[in-house]
């Protein structure tokens, strides 16, 4: 492929493109607020008043703000205080680190404090929980972590896990070193194996608190397909799901705190299966598949691979449980592949780098950059892009770190996690729907734009500085993926979206090749697609991350009330009204909406408008392979991966989710996870009471359980 060079800036700096020179809270009108969270308005758990906010801020937002990021101890009552904390540190940090004088970097604080100010943006919650409290914040979200084949290395995993969940943040591993229980040790006898181990984890993280608040540790245990202990780990969600039906059945309380919830083992982690792509092709060709010894890697036993494959689907349809990871895929878009291959992630999936590495998130509310009319704010995108990309670079040498080897690393590599939210309202307010070739196509080139523009700006930075430590060693490696995802944009239905975008990111992405191979990257992967549950909130999304809606009626509260009402997101009028519904036909069927709590087909001018308010459940859902073209459309243009469920409805079958797992690894994707409605005993989704903290209703967010009301994270959201 032919590398052009392109005429683009190619100094760093932040320009004062939304503040004008001018302090960021000038731009908004401050109102004084109050937050009151209970299980009944008349026992509040949490009660203050005189808050100081934006008018623009929903009730929610200002609630989990609130609730979650100010700190007591600091007596922080004020958005401007809290937005102040993380953005004093960042400026500091960016003269301190020789990428802006004193001058530009008040001009780039106030940029990011409007950008915050306007929920433009956001941080992962470590940063709002650390940043500006302790001299060195742990403001990573993402963890990976090594585990040795010692009980010094197992224990020495269980103690920087607890580090990685005390502040907020969560730690994924792969276990498969683990002997099996059918191997001997050095010194005589047998190994307690893998599921004994796992056991003590699990145990460890369901007793952490993470970040000291109501947000659970967050945990992901990866197992590789051949490992003698598989078929257990399989299964070992599906037991337990089983143990709390007879447990139910008893007369025992359910209730992601109940008694029956905290009885049962393997509950405080997202757990995966590593396959490789020749399990998979076993599979297809129906034939034998070996589990192997982990010290010498002689074969244990050989076993039919579909047979371990329905063991997989199976054990999914009844509890959620196991997702897949698809090794090679991975590793053929590993950046730094003379370093060491990807064998883990984080716990949702979206981080996919070296085993003792981490990676902070943010990411970018695509609503706030819709106009009026609905046209999109390309330009100011790309201004938000380079100011948070930016303030995340900052953030890697301002960290503090669970173990040396994960600061050398971070360092060394510096691996980002841009990513964007809210796709779903995004969507439908342009009226489109979510499973349709313009959906994807906006999602392709929004996400391509997004890893453009930072891999663009990380080339700037490392000019600036130097590029990241280990990039001369992988440099082969790193532009040939910068390559693969070049190529994907030819498969962009550009007639779907506007005139400039195509010449934008032919452009972004010729320049992004041409600086990677003159002089560098700062970052070894610049962006993911994370879940952003309880971030996705702060902002006033009505969706989070690539997710669809949820549901087209949630319960809101209104300003300066404590009880919630039934409320229509504002995308259904707003994409009605683009529809050519008028103001009284809307009212109408936003009454039947909440009325019924489905959508009103006689009411509807067209049926194809149906398509257009399609939500994740419910009655006029989308389909799982809506929710794997989707995926699939923006995995190739993403470092990192995406972390997402795969909603289906309860009559789905065992062999429906073999076809799920099966064509998801045919599309290319990194990973996969499913959620049959009715699967598991406690059911978040459907199920009220069930927040642990204000009994309301908690919505999934690729496969974390988000509290809609008050913003509590009961896994890894």
């Amino acid at each position: 492929m032919k590398i052009k060079k392109v005429n683009m800036t190619q100094d760093f700096f932040i320009d004062s493109r939304f503040t004008q020179g001018k302090m960021a809270e000038k731009f908004f009108r401050w109102t004084k607020r109050k937050c009151s969270l209970s299980f009944t308005s008349e026992d509040p758990y949490f009660r203050k008043n005189f808050l100081y906010f934006p008018d623009c801020w929903s009730q929610l937002a200002l609630d989990i703000t609130a609730t979650k990021y100010f700190k007591k101890k600091r007596n922080e009552k004020s958005l401007v205080t809290l937005v102040n904390r993380v953005s004093r540190e960042l400026e500091k940090a960016s003269v301190k680190q020789k990428y802006l004088t004193t001058k530009q970097a008040k001009t780039y604080r106030q940029e990011l404090n409007f950008i915050l100010f306007s929920q433009k943006a956001s941080f992962n919650s470590p940063v709002w929980f650390n940043l500006g409290v302790f001299e060195h914040p742990q403001t990573s979200a993402c963890f990976i972590q090594s585990v040795d084949d010692s009980l010094e290395g197992i224990f020495d995993l269980l103690k920087k896990e607890a580090k990685v969940f005390k502040y907020g943040s969560g730690s994924g591993s792969n276990f498969s070193v683990l002997r099996s229980r059918f191997e001997e040790l050095d010194y005589g006898g047998y190994s307690s194996g893998l599921m004994a181990f796992l056991n003590i984890f699990d145990s460890a993280a369901g007793a952490i608190k993470s970040g000291g608040t109501t947000r659970r540790a967050a945990k992901m245990v990866i197992v590789d397909i051949d490992h003698p202990e598989i078929e257990d780990f399989i299964d070992l969600k599906r037991k337990e799901e089983k143990k709390a039906k007879v447990l139910e059945s008893a007369g025992y309380s359910l209730g992601l705190d109940g008694e029956v919830t905290s009885s049962l083992q393997g509950q405080n982690a997202n757990n995966s299966v590593r396959v490789t792509d020749r399990f998979m092709k076993s599979v297809s060709r129906d034939q034998s598949f070996s589990l192997r010894y982990r010290r010498n890697l002689k074969k244990f036993k050989s076993i039919k691979a579909r047979n371990l494959w329905k063991k997989i689907a199976q054990a999914a349809y009844e509890c959620a449980d196991p997702g897949l990871q698809f090794h090679d895929t991975i590793n053929q878009w590993h950046t730094c592949k003379n370093s060491g291959a990807i064998i883990a992630s984080n716990p949702c999936s979206e981080y996919m780098f070296l085993d003792d590495s981490s990676c902070n998130l943010a990411s970018i509310n695509l609503v706030a950059f819709l106009d009026e009319n609905g046209q999109f704010l390309l330009e100011d995108f790309i201004h938000t892009i380079k100011v948070v990309f930016f303030s995340q670079e900052l953030l890697i040498d301002l960290s503090s770190y669970p173990s040396g080897a994960i600061k050398k690393n971070s360092q060394s590599f510096r691996p980002l996690g841009i990513g964007f939210t809210n796709l779903g309202s995004f969507l439908m307010r342009k009226a489109i729907p979510y499973d349709s070739d313009e959906a994807r196509s906006w999602a392709s080139s929004l996400s391509a734009l997004l890893t453009g523009y930072a891999y663009y700006f990380s080339s700037l930075m490392a000019q600036k500085k130097e590029p990241f430590k280990e990039f001369s060693k992988n440099k082969v490696s790193m532009i040939s993926v910068l390559k693969k995802h070049k190529a994907h944009l030819r498969k962009i239905s550009y007639q779907f979206l506007p005139k400039d975008f195509k010449d934008n990111l032919e452009k972004v992405w010729n320049q992004v090749l041409y600086l990677a191979q003159r002089s560098g990257l700062r970052n070894a992967q610049a962006s993911v697609m994370a879940p952003t549950g309880t971030i996705s909130f702060m902002m006033d999304c009505e969706t989070t991350g690539i997710e669809p809606e949820f549901s087209l009626v949630k319960f809101k509260k209104l300003i300066g009330q404590s009880n919630e009402v039934s409320m229509v997101n504002q995308s259904v009028g707003v994409a009605l009204n683009k529809m050519g519904y008028s103001l009284n036909e809307i009212d109408i069927i936003e009454r039947r909406l909440i009325e019924t709590g489905t959508f009103p087909l006689y009411l509807l001018k067209e049926k194809k408008h149906l398509e257009v308010f399609r939500t994740a459940v419910g009655k006029d859902v989308i389909s799982a392979e809506g929710h794997l073209q989707m995926m699939s459309a923006i995995q190739p243009f993403v470092s990192g991966a995406i972390s997402k469920t795969v909603n289906m409805p309860t009559e789905a079958t065992a062999e429906d989710i073999e076809k799920i797992y099966f064509t998801a690894w045919k599309l290319g994707l990194k990973s996969i996870s499913v959620y049959r409605d009715k699967s598991k005993v406690v059911q978040p989704l459907t199920t009220t009471p069930n927040c642990p903290e204000c009994g309301k209703l908690t919505q999934n967010s690729g496969g974390c359980f988000v509290c809609t009301s008050c913003g509590t994270s009961l896994s890894c959201g």
